[in-house]
């Protein structure tokens, strides 16, 4: 059984029609769960490349709404969505949420049978994911891990980089429904390896952004322009990603709005912190990461663009890295 394949789209059987290759993706019934900030832009790519899709809400019903809208279907419980799909990817905040999502009382497992596949796309901590796929590998069902990259813009847009653990050949399988929602979809190993690969991503990028804040308010302290500072550090040794991702648009701007929300940052930072002691390992510049991400929230920045937390670092210095539109570039 493969309850993930579909052909492309626009693109028929040998001898056959579109409406037969609608009709083959029609067949494929996907679940979804999650249908927060990431994920409900992420169903949406789900619904509009031609799968039948089947969700459920918490606390908000507007996003299954939304949802529903494009043609989704709304059940009560996550049970009832594994029951009615061949797929389910769960989207979901943390840890605790997506053992409850899974392994509680009306939850996943209650509704998954043998050849079903979770593709859990949560950033959580690998141990939760392995626990999660021992308890469904019980049952027969197979678990992809599945963390993205890419921030909201890439959901909407289905350009995620997809950090993929678990068996090669069903993510070969399932690849259909994740190219609805990205473009770079990478094998990193077994079940818990996704979930790992995307830590340590979180722990460069909010390292990255929070030196990037600090080496710059530091240089305008100093009497430098930040304009300036831009422009040759981009090309210099100094440079990351996070410098082209974050500073004009963000920082030289003044402007807060998420993007990736500081609290999610702040949490996936923990993540790492939480593996290390798990772990035995020393995570020196990630603890201090994990304290300013935490007074950044504590001082109202939590909803805000993760990038607020550099400017958490600016403001401290009693510096400003606006500058004017044409001096940006």
């Amino acid at each position: 059984m493969n309850p993930c394949a579909r052909r492309p789209e626009g693109v028929a059987a040998a001898g056959g029609s579109q409406k037969g290759a609608d009709s083959r993706r029609k067949a494929v019934k996907v679940g979804f769960v999650g249908l927060g900030a990431m994920g409900a832009p992420m169903a949406a790519r789900v619904v509009k490349g031609g799968f039948e899709t089947f969700t459920t809400f918490h606390r908000r019903r507007e996003p299954a709404d939304a949802l529903a809208a494009l043609g989704a279907s709304i059940v009560a419980t996550p049970a009832e969505v594994a029951r009615a799909s061949d797929l389910v990817i769960t989207v979901l905040p943390a840890d605790a949420e997506l053992r409850q999502t899974v392994l509680g009382a009306n939850g996943l497992r209650d509704g998954l049978a043998p050849g079903k596949v979770l593709v859990d796309m949560t950033t959580a901590t690998a141990m939760a994911v392995r626990e999660v796929e021992e308890s469904l590998r019980e049952v027969g069902v197979r678990v992809l891990d599945a963390p993205v990259s890419g921030g909201t813009t890439g959901a909407e847009q289905g350009t995620l980089t997809i950090m993929v653990g678990g068996d090669a050949d069903l993510l070969d399988q399932c690849r259909p429904v994740l190219e609805t929602m990205g473009t770079r979809i990478v094998h990193v190993g077994p079940v818990g390896q996704g979930k790992v690969v995307k830590m340590v991503n979180q722990m460069m990028a909010a390292t990255n952004l929070l030196i990037m804040g600090e080496a710059f308010a530091l240089g305008v302290r100093c009497g430098a322009d930040p304009a300036t500072l831009y422009r040759v550090i981009k090309d210099s040794s100094g440079y990351s990603r996070m410098l082209d991702v974050r500073m004009p648009d963000f920082l030289m701007k003044g402007f807060f709005e998420p993007g990736f929300k500081l609290d999610l940052m702040k949490k996936d930072v923990n993540i790492a912190l939480d593996s290390a002691r798990a772990m035995g390992t020393p995570v020196l510049l990630a603890s201090t990461v994990a304290q300013v991400f935490a007074a950044a929230s504590a001082a109202g920045k939590g909803d805000a663009d993760f990038s607020a937390a550099a400017q958490f670092l600016v403001d401290m210095a009693q510096a400003t890295l606006q500058v004017e539109k044409d001096k940006r570039s």
